[in-house]
């Protein structure tokens, strides 16, 4: 069983910065797989930024060349680092384990003001 917990979200002025972190549990994080997905109210959670097995990453185009997403294995850690915020950046953040089965963690709101 793989638990998921979030944190590091909050409310920021539009172009500031923000990291979130999402600890697991379960011997099985260093070989999954993590995503950040978010999803702002009326909308669909869509997926923001993956790394995969081997570290390698993808992003979003909406938010490439803003958002880093990085893990640390000994701390079975993977963060979110958001730049240059923008209003339409505001959403609740959720973390994604990759697996069999997948696991969420409970989500973080982002707040971004203009």
């Amino acid at each position: 069983q793989v638990q998921l917990v979030e944190s590091g979200g909050g409310l920021v002025q539009a172009g500031g910065s923000l990291r979130l972190s999402c600890a697991a549990s379960g011997s099985t994080f260093s070989i999954n797989p993590m995503a950040w997905y978010r999803q702002a109210p009326g909308k669909q959670r869509d997926l923001v930024a993956v790394t995969t097995r081997s570290g390698g990453t993808n992003y979003a185009d909406s938010v490439k060349g803003r958002f880093t997403i990085s893990r640390d294995n000994a701390k079975n850690t993977v963060y979110l680092q958001m730049n240059s915020l923008k209003p339409e950046d505001t959403a609740v953040y959720y973390c994604f384990a990759f697996g069999s089965p997948p696991h969420w963690g409970q989500g973080t709101q982002v707040t971004v003001s203009s």
